[in-house]
C-alpha cells in the first residue's frame, strides 16, 4: 500500500529538540499494521484525508488545537476515535495515533504493538486468530474492536487513576478542614473541588458517549469495519487490506465468543451488534464507577461544606451572645457612670453638709441597682431563648 507523506522509522537515531516538536505535533503520527509494526508518518492533513478517505469535519475532531468533546464515529472505512489526550483512526488493519511522543499515548502504543505482535498469533485453517495472553483464550475479535478496546482501557485506566489520586489527596484534606477552619485548609479544599469538577466533566463527557453509542444499534454497526468489507466486496479488493475475517465476525463474549460465531454466521444477521455491545458495555461500567466515586466525593464535599458552615454559625452565634453580655454590662455601667457624674458636679448645695456617710449608701446602693438591672436583661435574653443554657 503506498504511504503519502515522509515516513519515518520509529526509533530514531537522535530526537528532535522540544521546539521542533512543539512545531510538528500537529503532523505527528504513528502507524500501527495488524502485525503490531509501527512506522512514525509525518505527513498533513490532506495526505491522511486521500489515505483513509475521510472527511475534513471528521479529522478535525482530531486537532490538539480545536477543543471537542470525547466522540466515537463510524464512518465508511474507518472509526475516529477522540477520548482525551488518545486521537485515533481505527481502519479494518491498521491504527494511526497522533501525538506518538505524547507521554500519555506512549503506553497506548507499546499495548498495542504487544497486543497484535505475531508471537500472539495462532493459525487454523489460514485464519489468524489472535491469542488473549491475560485470559488464556483465543480472540476471535476483528481489529478494529483490539484497537477500540486497547483504547478505551487506556482512557478509562487512565481517568481511574485520576479519580484515585484525587480521592487520595480530597478526603485528608477535608478531614483537616473539618478538624481545624483556616484560611490554608480552605484554599487547599477550593483547589481540590476545582479539579473535581474538571475531571468530573472529563468522565461525564467519556460517560456520554459510550452511552450514546449503547443505545443506538446503527452507531455500532458502523463501527463494524470488517464486516462491511467482507460481506459487500470492494470493487478495487486488490489494493485493500487483506480480508482475514468471515462474512459474519460478530461473535460473543469470550466465554463463548467461538460458538456464537458460528451462530451469527449461519444467521447471517448483518445487525448483531452484541459483541461490540458486550465490550462497550464493559467499559461502560468502569467509566461508570469512575464517575460514581467523583459523585460521592462531591457529596462528602457537600456535607463538609454543610458541617463548616453549621461550624461558623455556631461561633457567629457565640460572638452575639458575647456582644449581648457586653452590650448589657455597658448598660449597667452606664447608669452607675450617671449616679457618680450626678453627685460628682462641684455645684454647692446645702444637704450635703453634715451628710457625709451618705456617699458609702449611694455607691452601695447604685450598685446593687446595677447588678439587678444586668440579671434582668440576662433573665429575659434566657427566657427568649436569645441566650444558651
Amino acid at each position: 500500500m503506498g504511504r503519502d507523506g515522509h515516513i519515518a522509522p520509529t526509533a530514531s537515531s537522535s530526537p528532535p529538540s522540544k521546539t521542533k516538536k512543539a512545531a510538528e505535533s500537529s503532523r505527528s503520527w504513528i502507524l500501527i499494521d495488524g502485525d503490531g509494526h509501527s512506522t512514525v508518518l509525518d505527513v498533513d492533513k490532506y495526505a491522511i484525508m486521500h489515505r483513509l478517505c475521510i472527511h475534513a469535519r471528521d479529522l478535525r475532531i482530531l486537532d490538539p488545537l480545536l477543543s471537542y468533546p470525547s466522540t466515537i464515529l463510524g464512518r465508511e472505512k474507518a472509526i475516529v476515535l477522540n477520548l482525551e489526550h488518545i486521537k485515533a483512526i481505527i481502519t479494518a488493519d491498521e491504527v494511526l495515533l497522533r501525538d506518538p511522543l505524547d507521554e500519555n499515548v506512549i503506553p497506548v502504543v507499546s499495548e498495542l504493538q504487544r497486543r497484535l505482535s505475531p508471537t500472539n498469533h495462532l493459525r487454523h485453517d489460514g485464519r489468524v486468530t489472535r491469542l488473549n495472553v491475560e485470559a488464556g483464550e483465543e480472540d476471535e475479535s476483528p481489529f478494529e474492536f483490539l484497537a477500540l478496546e486497547v483504547a478505551l482501557e487506556a482512557i478509562c485506566s487512565f481517568l481511574a487513576a485520576r479519580t484515585t489520586e484525587l480521592e487520595s489527596a480530597a478526603y485528608p484534606a477535608l478531614d483537616e478542614l473539618t478538624s481545624k477552619i483556616s484560611s490554608r485548609n480552605l484554599d487547599r479544599v477550593r483547589k481540590l473541588k476545582s479539579a473535581m469538577t474538571r475531571l468530573t466533566a472529563r468522565v461525564q463527557k467519556v460517560r456520554d458517549e459510550l452511552e450514546q453509542l449503547l443505545d443506538d444499534d446503527d452507531d455500532m454497526a458502523d463501527l463494524y469495519l470488517s464486516r462491511k468489507l467482507a460481506v459487500p466486496p470492494s470493487p478495487i479488493s486488490g489494493a485493500g487490506p487483506a480480508n482475514w475475517f468471515p462474512s459474519s465476525p460478530t461473535i460473543g463474549s469470550k466465554i463463548s465468543r467461538a460458538s456464537r460465531a458460528s451462530m451469527a454466521t449461519a444467521r447471517g444477521d448483518e445487525n448483531d451488534v452484541e459483541e461490540l455491545e458486550m465490550l462497550l458495555e464493559a467499559y461502560f461500567m468502569q467509566i461508570d464507577g469512575s464517575l460514581n466515586k467523583l459523585t460521592t466525593l462531591r457529596e462528602y464535599i457537600d456535607d463538609t461544606e454543610d458541617y463548616i458552615n453549621i461550624q461558623l454559625d455556631n461561633h457567629r452565634n457565640q460572638l452575639i451572645q458575647l456582644e449581648l453580655f457586653l452590650s448589657s454590662g455597658t448598660v449597667c455601667l452606664s447608669i452607675y457612670s450617671l449616679v457618680a457624674g450626678i453627685f460628682g458636679m462641684n455645684i454647692p448645695y446645702t444637704w450635703n453638709d453634715d451628710h457625709s456617710y451618705i456617699f458609702k449608701w449611694v455607691v452601695v446602693i447604685s450598685g446593687i441597682v446595677c447588678v439587678v438591672i444586668f440579671v434582668g436583661i440576662m433573665s429575659y435574653a434566657r427566657h427568649k431563648g436569645l441566650v444558651g443554657s
